[in-house]
């Protein structure tokens, strides 16, 4: 057995116990179906056709279940293979789809490597794995073989800015117990945490929390893995370009835009003029602590669109309520957001409440604005205000999915 198949077997990651299933469904990015949507199929896909999923490294499930739950509940059509190498974790995912009554998903045990044997595929997710592997180029390659036509990828991958701290004790980690079992790595990384001191760069890093919060799996995933190569933004678009694969997007394009962390107007200009690798590069920079970098792809020549605001696009808002930002809007003027210390405050006329109010993942723009009563310009410039921010951190997508999928 290699060093990844038996930590695997020894800390199957994330760890999750399948009786939770019946309390809660764990939502993830990419994977999402309506950002499926929204980044490679211009907010337009016919969920009426079928859709063939590849989750490639898929690990204890969370991904897996998140995609096979929410296209069940609108009715779509999934193919969907589950594809790993740790046996451990395949039991978990499986228990936690039975625990669902879950039906379209199949288990395969093997290595993504070999992915293009199993497919093509409309969808591919592979997140936390590239990262991992002996060869991540032989991976990205490999995905791309498996991508039917007009198909794409959603990944993460980790960085290095977000994780400052991580790779030190790694390397320290290798020195003083690499040789020994995965339960007697845990049991030297707690010993060797507890006797940091404040200057080391994990105690210092605020945006970590797996080896505190994680259990062993997430401490063992953390500080033990044998293989860990993190990209920074130049590093993945090298990637992608040897895969002869097209980045599409950050899930999160705004923590990717410099411009928003530069008051001074001609830092600004400078930074929007540059492009946009540079820019994107510049911002991880300057953001400091992006843990991994969640992107969508296609192969090269494909088109993907991503979907824009227009008359008969359905805007969806995703983990957050219409109701909640309305009411912000109402008594303060002002919609606010934040994820791992990055947020933005944007002010708005409280007319802007009303389409949120009327957000309900049904409705099209042109919709929204009839039932609100507006006139087109009006409605539209106010929309783009509300849109950009909603957009830049992954709360408000375009999608078909609760429109056009149901059978019943």
């Amino acid at each position: 057995m290699d060093s990844v198949s038996r930590h695997y077997e020894a800390y199957p990651y994330p760890a999750r116990d399948p009786a939770d299933e019946a309390t809660r469904l764990i939502t993830v990015s990419p994977g999402h179906p309506v950002e499926i949507d929204h980044f490679l199929f211009g907010g337009q896909r016919d969920w009426l056709r079928p859709f063939r999923v590849l989750v490639a490294g898929g690990g204890t499930g969370d991904g897996l279940i998140m995609i096979a739950q929410m296209l069940a509940d609108h009715g779509v059509e999934a193919d969907i293979l589950y594809l790993d190498i740790s046996v451990a974790s395949r039991r978990i995912a499986e228990d936690r789809a039975r625990a669902r009554g879950l039906t379209s998903i199949r288990f395969e045990t093997g290595d993504l490597l070999n992915a293009a044997d199993y497919g093509p595929f409309d969808y591919i997710d592979c997140c936390g794995v590239l990262h991992h592997l002996p060869e991540p180029d032989a991976g990205f390659a490999a995905l791309r073989g498996a991508l039917a036509e007009g198909g794409g990828i959603g990944a993460m991958v980790n960085a290095p800015y977000g994780r400052a701290g991580v790779y030190e004790m790694q390397d320290a980690l290798r020195a003083l117990a690499a040789d020994d079992e995965p339960e007697q790595q845990v049991t030297y990384a707690r010993a060797l945490i507890e006797a940091l001191v404040p200057t080391n760069g994990l105690t210092r890093n605020p945006f970590l929390s797996d080896h505190a919060n994680g259990g062993d799996a997430g401490l063992h995933d953390l500080l033990l893995h044998s293989h860990d190569r993190p990209y920074d933004v130049d590093a993945l678009f090298g990637a992608l370009e040897r895969a002869d694969l097209a980045f599409v997007s950050f899930a999160t394009p705004g923590r990717y835009d410099p411009r928003m962390m530069l008051a001074d107007p001609v830092l600004r200009e400078r930074a929007g003029a540059l492009p946009y690798q540079q820019r994107a590069a510049l911002a991880e920079r300057l953001v400091g602590n992006i843990k991994g970098h969640s992107f969508y792809a296609t192969a090269k020549g494909t088109t993907a669109e991503i979907a824009q605001p227009s008359a008969d696009a359905v805007p969806v808002l995703i983990d957050v309520s219409g109701a909640a930002l309305a009411e912000s809007i109402y008594k303060h003027g002002v919609i606010r957001g934040e994820i791992d210390g990055s947020g933005f405050q944007r002010r708005l006329p409280k007319d802007a409440a009303g389409i949120l109010m009327a957000v309900d993942g049904r409705r099209s723009l042109d919709d929204i604005r009839r039932v609100i009563g507006w006139e087109p310009k009006r409605f539209n410039d106010l929309f783009a205000i509300l849109y950009q921010p909603l957009n830049n951190f992954g709360l408000m997508r375009f999608s078909r999915l609760k429109r056009g999928s149901s059978r019943s």
